[in-house]
């Protein structure tokens, strides 16, 4: 049987210190895929090591791009010999978000050929939208038996597309798909994150046409190719958030590095009225949150950015468990997001679930257990919840938490964490 690695976490330490978050996940995956647009040299910062980039990179490779680390965290890319417009179903099925490649394959060869797409397993997050969206420019699509071909009679024009969701995945898709498009492509009610903002910048400094990015209307105006770029990667503000929960529920002090405030404002307003010390510092991209005391309850509601994001969901229900008092969530951006429920509550929570809504009464303390991670942040909330419960939790398929936070342990450890990864048969 092969070796499996976990996470052995022995709780009951203040989280102390300083930690520095790495590149976003869900900016990097994008900005790789576009990446495919470029005709000259690209050079990328602040990409995080991750499960995901490595396979976004795989992805790359396969296509035909050449792309070498000049240091642990620059990536160079050259796209100019791409030769395939296939990606393969082994990669395809490991991540969801290498369907985001589809977009710039699209706009460059006018073709792309997939398998539908893999991923965490939160619930249906269907590619009509993205498919709707490239049938608008003029391309035309077949699905059969999970195989997705999208071609066009040899142009991509310009046209106004209305998305029923404001979804991340589709907004980048189109707009990369746009950006070589004859004419002027309008996408309304396009989703609003810094991640759309960071690929637009990007997607600028090669040539393209892009505004209103970061708002509901996007105007794409195309322009013939797209050349090469130097581009530094935001912050993951997930990342980030996930160390200012976990800094809290430890009764901790932690100040964090390279984070910027604005794209986290629900989740600092939320610790702020439970009675958590945030101070922001601006200039500095700093941010320092602590507390001594067990915080008040409170009710959450995810929704689309700005609003309090679905991807922070887990670790605030881990941090509900601690709390003093009944805290309520709303989910209402995926229907199968609460699979961390069953496992927190092995470790002493007091949460119910009814449909897209949980009830959390916070216990005085949470004890150690083995659990599993069923998808990535529902991983990171586990490991978060073993560092304030009382004796060992040992979490298993961390494969997921790879997928989405840069040496979680080694940040965790930094900050006075006892928590190891350990081989296991």
């Amino acid at each position: 049987m092969d070796n499996k690695e976990i996470l052995v976490i022995n709780g009951g330490k203040p989280l102390e210190g300083e930690v520095c978050i790495s590149g976003a996940k869900n900016s990097a995956l994008p900005i790789l895929a576009a990446c495919v647009l470029g005709t000259e040299e690209i050079i990328l910062d602040a990409v995080p090591k991750l499960k995901d980039v490595e396979i976004m990179i795989d992805v790359l490779r396969h296509l035909g791009s050449k792309v070498e680390y000049i240091d642990e965290e620059t990536v160079r890319i050259d796209s100019s010999n791409i030769n395939t417009c296939e990606t393969p179903f082994e990669l395809m099925d490991k991540m969801r978000a290498s369907f985001v490649v589809m977009g710039p394959l699209l706009s460059r060869f006018k073709k792309a050929y997939t398998k539908a797409p893999g991923g965490c397993n939160i619930g249906a997050r269907p590619i009509d939208l993205h498919l709707k969206g490239f049938q608008a420019l003029g391309a035309e699509s077949m699905v059969n038996d999970d195989e997705i071909s999208i071609t066009t009679n040899g142009e991509l024009f310009g046209n106004e597309i209305y998305l029923d969701f404001p979804s991340v995945g589709a907004t980048q898709n189109i707009m990369m798909a746009a950006t070589l498009a004859k004419g002027e492509t309008t996408i309304e009610n396009a989703a609003k994150e810094p991640e759309i903002v960071d690929l637009a910048s990007f997607l600028s400094k090669m040539g393209a046409k892009i505004k209103g990015a970061g708002t509901s209307t996007i105007v794409i105006e195309g322009v013939e190719k797209l050349t090469g770029a130097r581009h530094t990667i935001i912050p993951d503000r997930i990342e980030a958030a996930s160390y200012m929960i976990a800094a809290v529920m430890t009764k901790g002090d932690v100040t964090i590095k390279n984070v910027i405030g604005s794209h986290i404002r629900p989740i600092i307003a939320k610790l702020i009225e439970m009675g958590a010390s945030v101070e922001e510092y601006e200039d500095e991209d700093i941010i320092r949150v602590s507390t001594n005391h067990r915080l008040k309850p409170t009710n959450v509601q995810t929704l689309p950015y700005p609003g309090f994001p679905t991807d922070a969901q887990a670790q605030f229900m881990a941090l509900m468990t601690v709390c003093d008092g009944e805290s309520r969530i709303q989910e209402t951006v995926f229907e199968n997001r609460f699979m961390h429920v069953e496992q927190l509550n092995k470790m002493g929570a007091a949460i119910a679930t009814s449909g897209n809504r949980a009830t959390v009464v916070g216990v005085d303390r949470l004890h150690g257990a083995s659990v599993k991670a069923t998808d990535l942040r529902a991983g990171a909330a586990l490991v978060m919840a073993g560092l304030t419960a009382k004796g060992e939790t040992r979490v298993s398929d961390i494969y997921h938490i790879d997928r989405g936070y840069s040496d979680l342990e080694g940040k965790f450890r930094k900050l006075g964490a006892d928590i190891k990864r350990v081989k296991v048969k």
